[in-house]
């Protein structure tokens, strides 16, 4: 899925020619999307996830059984200047959980759009896009077009906050776990900070909020993990790195074992580095060895940027070669 940013040039879905193999594809369908999230379900096919800049950023989908014939795109949410979402699929369903760009933040007209994200929704769908529903099996009438409607989750515009979407993830009874940011303004720098660490969880009856840390810029990026016996994990950049006040910083590891009530920082993965990590990624079925996924680099001027990987418990960092001559190359171990 080869993305573009916003309609100026087409974006490509393409597949390889051979199963498993990465080293020939071939075009399958020539589109327009941005902000790719495709999602496989076994047995279904292929529902696709994406924003289409439409007068801003619509959420929209489309569903194919195949990856090569695809529906058309259906909308999703399309509330004043668009969105932002983060997805996840859960025993055959799929939900996404995103924030909301206002016209007029807290009905000031000159607060809106991009910088001013606020809101917190949640959405899911058991049966490839056929029919969306609330956390607690309400239908759902899409598209979602005004900010106060059925799948809010958190009302944070009236506490005057924005909002930063981070991960979705699960809980073993399939009830939605949401990680983001909050923070009083877009704007960077220590007067506006620090910036606070949350997940909102459901219950089953209801949404409960419970914060996790702070850290020093809205853009810093992490994954929420959700393990065997109860213990629930979030490896982000919340340390402050080389480049202070700007996306990214030093990797440190966080646990809760009483659902996100409480969190305690076990490990941080690196410290004293030239330049910030950050946008820590969780892989699909992600095994003990490849357990996250992440970048570094300068956070203020133009630099080289590598690839990092950690394993389940923090104890080895390993940056990938910043330069391969061979189709294989053994990863460097980081102290």
């Amino acid at each position: 899925f080869a993305s573009s940013h916003g309609t100026a040039r087409p974006s490509y879905i393409l597949k390889s020619k051979r199963p498993y193999q990465i080293d020939a594809f071939e075009l399958v369908h020539e589109t327009n999307f941005s902000y790719p999230q495709p999602w496989h379900i076994p047995g279904k096919g292929f529902l696709f996830l994406h924003t289409r800049y439409e007068g801003g950023r619509c959420l929209c989908w489309q569903r194919s059984a195949d990856g090569v014939t695809w529906s058309e795109r259906s909308r999703l949410a399309s509330v004043d200047e668009g969105h932002y979402q983060v997805s996840w699929p859960c025993n055959g369903k799929v939900g996404t959980a995103f924030n909301y760009h206002p016209k007029a933040f807290a009905g000031d007209a000159k607060r809106h759009g991009l910088n001013w994200r606020t809101n917190l929704y949640y959405v899911e769908t058991p049966d490839m896009g056929a029919s969306w529903r609330t956390v607690s099996g309400a239908p759902v009438a899409l598209p979602l077009t005004t900010p106060h409607n059925p799948a809010l989750v958190i009302d944070y515009e009236s506490q005057g906050l924005l909002a930063y979407m981070k991960d979705l993830n699960y809980d073993p009874n399939g009830n939605p776990i949401i990680l983001h940011v909050t923070a009083r303004s877009w704007e960077p720098g220590p007067a506006h900070g620090p910036r606070a660490w949350r997940i909102a969880r459901w219950t089953g009856a209801e949404w409960r909020l419970h914060a996790i840390t702070t850290s020093d810029s809205n853009y810093d990026m992490g994954s929420l993990y959700v393990e065997a016996k109860g213990v629930w994990r979030v490896i982000a950049p919340t340390e402050t790195g080389p480049q202070p006040y700007n996306p990214g910083g030093e990797i440190a590891v966080w646990v809760s074992d009483d659902r996100g009530q409480s969190w305690s920082k076990i490990r941080q993965l690196t410290r004293e580095s030239p330049f910030n990590h950050t946008y820590v990624r969780r892989p699909l079925n992600a095994q003990p060895g490849f357990y996250a996924l992440w970048a570094d680099g300068h956070a203020r001027r133009p630099s080289e940027s590598r690839l990092y990987f950690a394993d389940k418990q923090g104890a080895r960092v390993r940056r990938l070669p910043y330069e391969m001559d061979e189709a294989y190359a053994v990863p460097d171990t980081i102290d």
